[in-house]
C-alpha cells in the first residue's frame, strides 16, 4: 500500500469523501472532517497500520497544505 501513495492513487481521495472514522472519539465522522489536531496526535503517535493509516495520513497532508478544495471539487463531480 506505501507504493499506492507514492504512485499517487486517486482512489484514495476518492474514498476520503465518504470514508468515516471506525473508532475513537470522533467514531463515525468523515475522514475528511476530522480536526487538524487530531490528525496531529496520529502524526505524533503513529497512524495506524493499513488502509485507515493511509487515509488518515493523506488528509493530515491535504489539511497540512491547505488542499481540502481538491475534495470539495472531487465530491462535486461525483
Amino acid at each position: 500500500m506505501a507504493e499506492e501513495l507514492q504512485a499517487g492513487n486517486p482512489d484514495l481521495l476518492k474514498e476520503l469523501i465518504h470514508y468515516t472514522m471506525p473508532f475513537g472519539k470522533h467514531k463515525g465522522c468523515l475522514i475528511r472532517t476530522l480536526p487538524m489536531a487530531y490528525l496531529e496526535w496520529f502524526v505524533q503517535k503513529g497512524m495506524p497500520a493499513g488502509k485507515l493509516g493511509m487515509l488518515l495520513q493523506t488528509m493530515y497532508e491535504i489539511k497540512l497544505n491547505g488542499l481540502e478544495h481538491l475534495l470539495d471539487r472531487l465530491q462535486k463531480s461525483r
